[in-house]
């Protein structure tokens, strides 16, 4: 089983390469935005070499972000998963799988039972799709976000 663990001050510059990577499926981040997410998630994880991320927030996160927005609209408490990437070169480990295991373990033990990421649907991310319907993931909605040119799809599960 991977062992995953809080990210250091030491590993920003690999995350952040890494997210910038997977701009197209998550966004864009500068070095400062990237330290302020990690400050006010609920939890972070990394994979060993900073070959995976995962960074979600809880409904008390100070988050200006429509699709945080868009359940915070919705769900009193709740854990919204703002981003999770794998390198390429990572994939078919089971990492993001066991991202979410680690999450849900956390939110378990914290008492939270909803669990909410968006994920593409122009441009679309048809492996995601997939891979969050094995996960138990259904559609709650769907928005156009204008400034990013895109349209996504908000999904939810009990944990």
């Amino acid at each position: 089983m991977t062992l995953l663990r809080a990210p250091r001050s030491s590993d920003e510059p690999a995350l952040l390469a890494l997210n910038n990577a997977h701009a197209e499926e998550t966004s864009l981040l500068e070095a400062g935005a990237l330290t302020d997410l990690l400050r006010i998630s609920y939890r972070t994880r990394v994979a060993p070499d900073c070959d995976g991320l995962c960074i979600a927030l809880n409904q008390d996160a100070p988050y200006r972000n429509p699709n945080f927005a868009w359940f915070a609209s919705r769900h009193e408490r709740f854990v919204y998963v703002d981003r999770i990437i794998v390198a390429a070169s990572a994939r078919g480990r089971g990492l993001a799988r066991r991202f979410y295991e680690d999450l849900m373990d956390a939110m378990r033990a914290d008492g939270l039972e909803i669990l909410c990421c968006e994920v593409n649907l122009e441009p679309p991310n048809p492996g995601s799709d997939r891979f969050h319907a094995a996960m138990g993931f259904e559609e709650a909605g769907r928005a156009h976000l204008n400034d990013r040119n895109k349209t996504v799809r908000y999904l939810e599960r009990s944990v």
